[in-house]
């Protein structure tokens, strides 16, 4: 069994997302990697670090760079990053002036941020999605009865309305998590004061994260890694409040109760009558897996001194997890939600 979500041939359909987990690719990786490379070149251009010539030679010939993968592995292995390998395949393809004042860290960080953004608009999109499904579903049921239960027992009746509106306030917060993310551009240089372009550097900054539509930090972060944990954070917060909804509808749906009818439910190899809220739980294990996911990733906001080789290597196998998690929570509260054919009791 492959031991990432993104990489299971048996697991992705119901834990991944395929939409998402593409963002973490390594195409899409190296695709962010470049975009950087060819918006620093010509914002350097713009500013007057190097000639408008060496910046049409550095982008014109990212289009046409065939990189050597092997030799990126092999960095890899050698460096702990792709970067160097990269470059100097970049700076003989192109213009020796490639990458200039930049360092690892700042390429490998806006192409994370390029790609967080990019599935955070997805994951934004169907956070309204499923509010959209609660309201149809409040419209269908909600005056119907259930039995409000706290701490597992009876307590007093009320109606789905009240259970789906604690759900809607779940996800409207998730939601504001997400939207309060910020992407910002990596851009400190070697060791993140940008001596070599002095008091332009902040024009500089500027330029380059209007090239890649993504923002400004007004401080360098290359060890102040908020920004990383807040991704961290609202993943969970997403694939936590799905998850309590999954186990609700888990319990809703037990034969005994029938307060949840779910179409097409999922069956049993020894019992045929069975129908297993599948989808439902599969919420609650993302909730947990990323519950115990970004727990690792504080551990790396531990950076020593100006950059973290271990702290940083950490979040690389721990963030991409959380926001394949998030995504695939999404898409299987969507799919619940439109397989419930009957929720409480007239």
């Amino acid at each position: 069994m492959s031991f990432t979500l993104q990489q299971s041939p048996l697991l992705s359909l119901l834990l991944g997302d395929m939409e998402i987990a593409a963002l973490f690719s390594v195409e899409a990786d190296i695709a962010a990697m470049l975009a950087f490379e060819s918006a620093l070149a010509s914002a350097q251009a713009e500013h007057g670090f190097i000639s408008a010539m060496s910046a049409a030679e550095i982008s014109d010939g990212i289009k046409t760079l065939h990189l050597d993968r092997a030799s990126l592995e092999q960095g890899v292995a050698r460096d702990g990053l792709a970067v160097p390998a990269l470059v100097a395949q970049l700076k003989a393809h192109t213009n020796r002036h490639a990458h200039f004042g930049a360092t690892s860290q700042d390429v490998i960080d806006t192409s994370l941020m390029i790609r967080a953004k990019q599935s955070f608009n997805l994951i934004a999109a169907r956070l309204h999605g499923l509010i959209t499904h609660l309201a149809t579903l409040s419209d269908a049921y909600g005056s119907n009865i259930l039995m409000a239960r706290t701490r597992m027992q009876q307590a007093l009746p009320f109606t789905v309305a009240h259970r789906i509106a604690t759900w809607r306030d779940g996800i409207a917060d998730a939601l504001a998590a997400i939207h309060a993310c910020k992407f910002p551009l990596q851009f400190g240089g070697p060791i993140g004061i940008l001596q070599e372009f002095g008091d332009k550097a902040p024009a500089l900054k500027a330029s380059i994260a209007a090239r890649l539509d993504i923002e400004t930090h007004p401080q360098n972060w290359h060890s102040a890694r908020a920004p990383v944990i807040a991704l961290a954070n609202a993943s969970s917060l997403v694939t936590g409040v799905l998850g309590k909804i999954g186990v609700d509808c888990a319990l809703m749906a037990q034969n005994e109760f029938a307060e949840l009818i779910i179409s097409g439910g999922g069956t049993s190899s020894a019992m045929q009558h069975k129908r297993n809220p599948v989808k439902a739980e599969a919420l609650v294990t993302l909730a947990r897996l990323n519950a115990t996911l970004v727990s690792g990733l504080h551990h790396a906001l531990v950076h020593e001194q100006e950059r973290s080789g271990a702290a940083w290597t950490l979040e690389w196998l721990l963030l991409p997890q959380l926001i394949v998690a998030a995504g695939a929570a999404t898409r299987l509260g969507d799919e619940l939600f439109q397989s419930i054919a009957g929720m409480g009791h007239r």
